[in-house]
C-alpha cells in the first residue's frame, strides 16, 4: 500500500478517515481536536447581524502562478463576505478528493488554506472530507462557506447603485484568468503574470471607515469579469452605466496575451479586485483610501452611473465611439475558480 496517496478508505468514515483528519487535515487548517469533532461547530458570541455565503472551487490547474486552489478557496469566500461590508469570522471547508491524489499535494493545499485564513484573521471551524473513485473527480474540489459580522448600518448591495455614482476598480483586471490559463496550457508567455488572488476585507474596512454611507455597491468581478459584473449591477439597480475604455487598468502583459488569444480583458476573471460604486461627493476620498492600501495602488475611476435606460451598459472606446457591453456569453475560460 502506498501511504503517500489518498485511498477510497480515507473517505469511508472509518479508521483511515480518522487518521487523515487527525494526522493531516485538522492539524494544518483548524484548531479543532479529536475530543471536539462534533457534527457542527458551536459559534459563541454571535453578533446581531450576520452575512453568510458559500462557494465551490474546481480550478484547473490546482497550482497556478500566484496561488493554489487552497488559498483561492479562502480568498473567494472571504471576499464574498467583504462585498457585503462584513468582517469575516468563520469558514467551513468541504473536500472532495479523487482516489490516488498525492498526500504531499494535499498538504500543500491545506497549508496554503491555513496561511490564507490566518492572514485574513478567520477561523476554519468545521468541514467534511469525501474520497471518490479514480476518474470520478479531477484531483480535488473544495467547497467553502463563510460567516461574517456586519458591524455598520450602511446599505451596500447590488440594487443600490444610484445615478451620479462613480465606479472605481481597485486595480488591474484580468490577472487571475490569464495566470490560470497560462498554467493550464503550459504557455511560455515570456512574462511574470500572476494571479491577483487576495483577501479584500481589509481594503473594504478602510473604505467603509473613509466614506461610510457614500459607498453604495461593492462587488468582486470574478467569473465573467468586470463586464458581466457591471451588467448585473445595472440590471439589479435599474440604471444605465457608461464605462471608459481608456481608464481601465490592464497590465501590458495581460493585454498582450489577450490580444494574441482574442480575449477581452473586460471579461476575464479576477480574484483580488473589487468594484466600488460611490456617490460623487465621496469618490475622491474613496479613491484615495483604496490607493493607500497595498491591494489598491492601481485603483482607477472607470465609469459612471446614469438614470437610464434600465440595465444598459456601454463603453466609450479609445477612439471616441460607443459600444454596447453585455454579459459574458458562454464560457470564455472554464474552471477558472
Amino acid at each position: 500500500m502506498n501511504n503517500d496517496l489518498i485511498l477510497l478508505g480515507h473517505g469511508s468514515g472509518g479508521r483511515l478517515s480518522h487518521q487523515l483528519l487527525d494526522e493531516l487535515i485538522l492539524p494544518i487548517v483548524s484548531e479543532v481536536t479529536s475530543p471536539r469533532q462534533d457534527d457542527a461547530a458551536l459559534l459563541e458570541s454571535v453578533p446581531c447581524r450576520l452575512a453568510y455565503t458559500t462557494d465551490s472551487f474546481v480550478v484547473d490547474p490546482i497550482f497556478f502562478p500566484g496561488g493554489t486552489i487552497g488559498s483561492l478557496a479562502v480568498h473567494g469566500t472571504v471576499n464574498d463576505l467583504a462585498m457585503m461590508g462584513a468582517r469575516p469570522l468563520w469558514l467551513s471547508v468541504g473536500l472532495i478528493i479523487e482516489e490516488g491524489f498525492s498526500k504531499a499535494d494535499l498538504r500543500t493545499i491545506l497549508e496554503d488554506m491555513r496561511s490564507a485564513a490566518d492572514a485574513a484573521c478567520v477561523s476554519i471551524v468545521t468541514g467534511d472530507t469525501k474520497v471518490v473513485p479514480r476518474g470520478k473527480a479531477d484531483k480535488i474540489f473544495i467547497t467553502t462557506s463563510g460567516v461574517g459580522s456586519v458591524e455598520h448600518d450602511f446599505t451596500i448591495h447590488g440594487a443600490n447603485a444610484q445615478p451620479g455614482d462613480l465606479i472605481i476598480i481597485s486595480g488591474t483586471i484580468g490577472d487571475h484568468g490569464i495566470a490560470v490559463m497560462a498554467g493550464r496550457e503550459g504557455l511560455e508567455i515570456g512574462t511574470d503574470i500572476k494571479s491577483d488572488s487576495a483577501a479584500l476585507h481589509g481594503l473594504v474596512a478602510d473604505l467603509l471607515a473613509e466614506v461610510g454611507a457614500a459607498l453604495h455597491v461593492l462587488r468582486d468581478p470574478t467569473r465573467g469579469g468586470v463586464a458581466t459584473t457591471v451588467k448585473e449591477i445595472a440590471q439589479q439597480s435599474a440604471v444605465a452605466i457608461t464605462l471608459r475604455e481608456a481608464a481601465l487598468p490592464v497590465k501590458p502583459a495581460v493585454r498582450g496575451v489577450c490580444s494574441i488569444l482574442g480575449l477581452d480583458p473586460l471579461f476575464v476573471a479576477n480574484e483580488g479586485k473589487l468594484l466600488a460604486f460611490v456617490a460623487a461627493e465621496g469618490a475622491d476620498a474613496a479613491l484615495a483610501a483604496i490607493r493607500l492600501h497595498p491591494l489598491g495602488i492601481a485603483a482607477a475611476v472607470i465609469g459612471t452611473v446614469e438614470a437610464g435606460p434600465s440595465g444598459r451598459v456601454q463603453m466609450e472606446t479609445t477612439i471616441g465611439g460607443m459600444r454596447s457591453v453585455d454579459m459574458l456569453s458562454g464560457e470564455q475560460l472554464p474552471r477558472i475558480c
